[in-house]
């Protein structure tokens, strides 16, 4: 066995235990640079009864995260919170009869890492349709498909997400914007609609049953925000820009309106469970959901007092002005169910991706001359939802990949910074992936936080600089280290299931820059490991209003906490992805374990 139990009382659960709806008040003001350390038994569940931890690590190398103390060899845990950190001498004294004791055996443990940005529904989703992820080339989607329809009654919906036309090792002939046309993959799939969703989740892929289920012909006009692409002759090629999936969304919906409202929530429940799974696993225990609805979150909320959220989700609402500003006042939870839901931020877009060409740019695509992306929402859309989120409390957080997306959400934040008494916002640009140098320092100087994606940089570094030339990737693409510097408050995630929701994979993109070639993307941009480290811990607490609860281990906080197999704050950079997730603890309860005892 890798780690050792000592002794064990407790059984071991998925979820931590009964779940009470209960609002707690909101953490103090914003503290970049400094941590209330919260005594013992102040927060959330130590009993004054028994003098014992319900859980201790021992023997280890824990590092917590916390400049006031920063590396200790053991913690204890009473209730759901930390009761003490220290030398494994000192916790000793909390090891009573009934305390399940875990030997690290000079492993590592860490603060829970926190998924920044993410779509958790999105990654349950991805596990019970096609995975095009692994597709090599076009030929291997158009094989996915046609196994898939063999199986499939005639009519049946095929879905599917993940392609990446830049990750293929070829492409087909007679490709339009680097993207195939729909014929060979109608020929595979006549009598079944079919819709690929692209990686980044801003395009995605139609065949001809897909296009005439949604009434799409060659004279459909583009809808605003989106493209319906065309080849040279006007014929459609299936490919489907930003909002132009929703033609096709909306004829699938169609589909499945035989759906009973059980079906439904059955299928809703199983999205949500498998997302859990694959976040605990991965080490996950608080995750920020990138943009849900009103519907999504009345669920999350019944799972919630049903004891069913075994991950923390810090949730943002995705909805139109007019519906946020009649719903918000009865949507707000702070840490709603013990700590198991929190919604208080609202989620938009104002443009697209850069691998679909969607990002909004402030000048011409290097290789497609003839488009400077998107714009997905209009600004002025963009600003009445800042204002009315403004109005009730709530934080802001905006989508903004391209140089122009960018530059015109911070206007919009400057502007309504100045207008609020409140001077602790915190509102976020999501991605933040490419940045005018002009607007950079902005960041920091507004307070605007920088929701980046370590992993992004790796994944996109080889095209990027085909998209936007050698002068603009270098001057403003991912500039995580530059960000950091300008005092701007830089967060990690994966947005899955865009990537791989693992940790692990984007703090090594985050601390090396390494492409798969082994060429490092911009290396003056790489973050130390003990910035990487807190990129995914304490400043994703910080981004979510929950530094007092989260993100450090210290006496009074959470006891979420995950244990890896190897040091990645000192091994070599070549050996951080074979680390392994031993345990992740959510709450002093171990819901994710990788060996049995």
């Amino acid at each position: 066995m890798v780690i050792r139990i000592i002794a064990k009382a407790h059984q071991k659960v998925l979820v931590s235990g009964p779940l009470h709806p209960q609002v707690y008040p909101e953490p103090m003001k914003f503290r970049l640079f400094t941590l209330t350390l919260v005594s013992g038994c102040i927060l959330l569940g130590c009993s004054s009864d028994d003098p014992y931890a319900r859980l201790v690590l021992t023997n280890g190398k824990i590092v917590t995260v916390d400049a006031q103390q920063p590396e200790v060899e053991a913690l204890a845990v009473m209730g759901d919170t930390i009761a003490a950190v220290g030398s494994s001498a000192d916790i000793a004294a909390y090891i009573g009869d009934g305390t399940e004791v875990i030997d690290l055996e000079g492993r590592l443990a860490i603060p829970g890492l926190i998924e920044g940005h993410g779509h958790y529904m999105g990654l349950g989703e991805a596990r019970m349709i096609l995975d095009l992820t692994t597709a090599k080339s076009w030929e291997d989607i158009v094989n996915m498909v046609a196994e898939a329809a063999e199986t499939a009654e005639s009519g049946e919906w095929i879905t599917g997400r993940g392609w990446h036309q830049e990750k293929w090792d070829s492409l087909p002939p007679n490709t339009v914007d680097g993207v195939p046309s729909h014929h060979s993959l109608s020929a595979v799939s006549p009598d079944n609609p079919v819709l690929l969703r692209h990686a980044s989740g801003h395009a995605a892929f139609a065949n001809r049953a897909a296009l005439n289920a949604a009434g799409i012909s060659p004279e459909t006009p583009n809808p605003e925000g989106g493209e319906l692409i065309r080849d040279a002759r006007g014929e459609l090629t299936g490919l489907l820009r930003e909002t132009a999936q929703s033609l096709v969304g909306a004829a699938r919906a169609r589909a499945r309106e035989s759906m009973t409202d059980e079906e439904r929530a059955a299928e809703a429940r199983q999205q949500s469970a498998l997302a859990a799974q694959e976040s605990l696993a991965k080490g996950i225990t608080s995750f920020h959901d990138a943009g849900v609805s009103f519907a999504t979150v009345d669920m999350f909320r019944q799972l919630a007092d049903e004891g069913e959220l075994p991950v923390r989700l810090y949730v943002m609402i995705r909805a139109s002005s007019e519906a946020l500003a009649a719903n918000l006042t009865d949507y707000r939870m702070i840490g709603y169910g013990n700590n198991f839901l929190t919604v208080r931020s609202v989620k938009r877009s104002i443009d697209g991706a850069l691998g679909s060409h969607g990002a909004w740019l402030l000048e011409p695509y290097s290789d497609m001359p003839g488009s400077v992306g998107l714009v997905t929402v209009d600004p002025e859309e963009v600003r009445r939802t800042a204002e009315i989120s403004l109005e009730h409390g709530f934080q802001v957080c905006i989508h903004a990949i391209g140089d122009r997306a960018n530059h015109e959400v911070l206007n919009i934040f400057e502007d309504l910074y100045g207008r609020s008494s409140d001077q602790d916002l915190r509102w976020r640009i999501e991605h933040a992936q490419h940045v005018h140098p002009d607007d950079i320092p902005r960041f920091g100087a507004l307070g605007v936080i920088a929701s980046m994606q370590g992993v992004h940089a790796t994944s996109d570094g080889p095209w990027v600089y085909r998209c936007l030339g050698e002068e603009r990737a270098e001057s403003g693409a991912y500039r995580w280290q530059t960000l950091w510097q300008s005092d701007a408050l830089v967060t990690n995630g994966t947005d899955a299931p865009v990537e791989d929701v693992d940790p692990i994979a984007s703090f090594h993109a985050t601390v090396t820059r390494q492409l798969q070639d082994g060429t490092v993307f911009f290396p003056d941009e790489r973050l130390t490991r003990e910035q990487a480290l807190q990129s995914y811990t304490l400043n994703n607490a910080i981004a979510a209003f929950e530094e007092d609860i989260k993100g450090t281990l210290t006496s009074g906080k959470l006891a979420d906490i995950t244990v890896l197999s190897r040091d990645i704050m000192t091994i070599p950079d070549s050996e951080i992805l074979e680390t392994e997730v031993l345990y992740t603890i959510v709450g002093g309860n171990i819901s994710y374990r990788k060996y049995d005892d």
